[in-house]
């Protein structure tokens, strides 16, 4: 299965589906999440703030990852058109800047008669969940 899937109709969606995105969170995508959300929390832009924090060195912001399952529904699973309903998080491990995240959607269920899909979702950082939870996507 491609890893590159667009505008897949409910139908032809089945449980066990996957789709993943991998990005290296840099310096700069966290100083623009910053500006982007107002959130300019030191400990994930002053250095030695951060070595002070019980993470020791810069945290990326959450978010950062968890955009990563938007751009997947978005773009490969379902695809265009579908609009996120809700999603759970929790926040396991921190986040470093220059960690590479693999975002992962997985279908867990499939409610056709409300054109709705639960996933599972999880981000990765060198193959240790790093985030997960679930989201309900509605599809056009």
């Amino acid at each position: 299965m491609s890893l590159f899937l667009s505008n897949i109709p409910i139908k032809d969606i089945k449980i066990g589906m996957k789709a993943t995105y991998s990005q290296t969170i840099t310096d700069t995508d966290v100083k623009a999440f910053a500006g982007i959300s107002g959130d300019r929390n030191p400990v994930h832009l002053d250095e030695i703030y951060a070595q002070n924090s019980r993470y020791k060195k810069r945290i990326a912001h959450g978010l950062i990852s968890v955009s990563y399952f938007s751009a997947l529904f978005g773009t490969r699973l379902p695809g265009e058109g579908c609009v996120y309903a809700s999603q759970t998080l929790n926040f396991k491990r921190p986040i470093y800047v220059g960690d590479t995240v693999t975002a992962q959607i997985e279908v867990i269920n499939i409610y056709i008669d409300k054109k709705k899909i639960l996933f599972r979702t999880t981000c990765t950082v060198k193959n240790r969940i790093v985030i997960d939870g679930e989201a309900e996507i509605f599809i056009p």
